[in-house]
């Protein structure tokens, strides 16, 4: 109940107010919907990562998720002798439910025990300023992971949350728009070395940062 009376709830509590009428106010107006190529048809090799395999989506999963594309893969990269797991989920509108599901909430409710969290800064091809991330670290047993994750909406990188929520409103105000997509990169920690992991997902962020600029861009 504390959690009701604090500072959070309220920051939320406005923000959902704000959008809801944000949204009915302009439900009369077209959206503008982008079209994107689907999600399928992103590059397999890049740089020196190449497509291990395509992981099918289980439809009780997409029922839950409601993106309108997604995309899950293994990367692998043998000169690195590494592996990392691509997740893309995209949403061309947020009017009517469907939205991002935050990793922060994801992976907890899937037995991943929170170890470390923050935002790192990734100087990433075709930007004159790094972009910000966030990074967190989880367990599940004895195995750890460090995942990168941000919300793009067509160029614009997000890490938070909040500022997401924000961005969408202004969005739908300024240009009646209210798609995104979730990029998330997993890597999994060998031997106890999650600095190794952190410099293996952000390596793998900066080679593919062009493609997916491209892919989600509109």
């Amino acid at each position: 109940m504390n959690f009701l009376n604090g500072k959070y709830a309220r920051i939320v509590t406005l923000l959902l107010i704000l959008q809801g009428i944000v949204f009915y106010t302009i439900a009369v107006r077209a959206e503008n919907i982008p079209a994107i190529s689907p999600l399928a048809q992103f590059p397999t090799d890049i740089a020196d990562w190449k497509m291990y395999k395509d992981i099918p989506i289980e439809q009780e999963t997409l029922d839950v998720l409601k993106a309108d594309d997604t995309l899950d893969r293994i990367y692998i990269s043998p000169e690195r002798n590494a592996s990392t797991f691509l997740f893309i989920a995209f949403f061309k509108t947020q009017r009517y439910g469907q939205s991002p599901h935050s990793p922060k909430n994801c992976l907890p409710g899937n037995g991943y025990e929170p170890i470390e969290s923050g935002v790192v800064s990734v100087a990433v091809p075709g930007r004159s300023e790094p972009v910000e991330v966030n990074r967190y670290l989880t367990a599940r047993g004895d195995e750890k992971s460090v995942t990168l994750y941000w919300y793009q909406s067509h160029d614009r990188i997000i890490a938070g949350e909040f500022t997401a929520r924000l961005m969408l409103i202004a969005d739908s105000i300024r240009y009646h728009r209210s798609d995104t997509s979730l990029v998330k990169i997993v890597v999994p920690v060998r031997d106890g070395d999650a600095d190794t992991a952190t410099r293996t997902a952000i390596d793998f962020m900066k080679a593919i940062f062009p493609s997916v600029a491209r892919q989600l861009r509109a």
